[in-house]
């Protein structure tokens, strides 16, 4: 039985490829964490934080607009209040029930913010290629720290599209960075299912779905979000790549295959 999902939303979960959440965090709870990304962010050089994709279908997508997105990895680092977060209880209940596994395994953070007007879109893809996993457990929890639409550059998803598994992607590389995505004409983000989400909501999907985000076209909302990417203990890496800083940290139950011999694995 579930532990705090309910049956139909773990079915719609397996069915889809993703789910929304409500009422993981109190009022309370949010709003320090809200407070909390909002001093990281203005304690950053903005020049330091671009993560536009580059490549002419990218340009393409911003319709040849001078576009941003600013980017942070690894925030736990930065402050508790990230810490909290990934610990938190009833997050991690749902994510039992999501994974069907107790073992959940950090693979790591990062967080996004679009500013209006100008906030980069992103093309359809799967994280997979990123960071591969040989069972497929790997699952983004994406947090909205603000009421998003495509207006103001939200998530797009394929419901569904994890059903077909790992995807053929084209791949742009600069400056020793790899894009990855799908075929844009055969999976446009125009035909993608937009994802309303109110402040505080949880979006849970599998690195297999295709997914993608609007142009932040609005006159003065930003989107921010906070992202989380978790494993099960019982996968493993199909590859040996995207080590993240507290890579393996184990949130929930535990990991019987750390010992000496897969250190290395999982530290940078």
């Amino acid at each position: 039985m579930p532990k705090f999902l309910s049956e139909e939303q773990v079915k719609f979960y397996k069915d889809n490829g993703f789910i929304k959440l409500e009422n993981i965090f109190s009022k309370q709870e949010f709003d320090k964490f809200s407070d909390e990304y909002d001093d990281l962010f203005r304690a950053k050089k903005n020049d330091q934080l671009e993560a536009v994709w580059q490549g002419n279908d990218m340009k393409e997508l911003a319709k040849n607009k001078p576009v941003t997105v600013l980017s942070i990895h690894n925030l736990q680092f930065h402050s508790a209040a990230f810490t909290r977060v990934l610990m938190n209880d009833r997050l991690l209940d749902a994510l039992e029930d999501i994974m069907g596994t107790p073992n959940v395994l950090l693979h790591h953070t990062k967080a996004h913010l679009k500013p209006p007007e100008k906030g980069a879109p992103y093309l359809m893809h799967q994280d997979y290629p990123y960071f591969p996993f040989e069972k497929h457990s790997m699952v983004a929890v994406f947090i909205h720290m603000d009421d998003t639409s495509p207006e103001n550059g939200g998530l797009a998803v394929y419901p569904g599209s994890h059903k077909l598994g790992p995807l053929e992607s084209h791949t742009v590389s600069k400056d020793g960075e790899d894009y990855h995505y799908v075929d844009k004409d055969k999976w446009p983000l125009s035909g993608a299912t937009p994802v309303l989400a109110k402040r505080g909501e949880v979006v849970v999907f599998s690195y297999l779905l295709l997914h993608g985000s609007y142009l932040n076209t609005s006159k003065d909302r930003v989107r921010r979000m906070f992202l989380i990417q978790l494993m099960s203990a019982e996968d493993e890496p199909a590859e040996d790549k995207h080590r993240s800083y507290g890579q393996g940290m184990v949130l929930r139950g535990r990991n019987s295959k750390w010992d000496a011999s897969l250190r290395g694995r999982f530290m940078k």
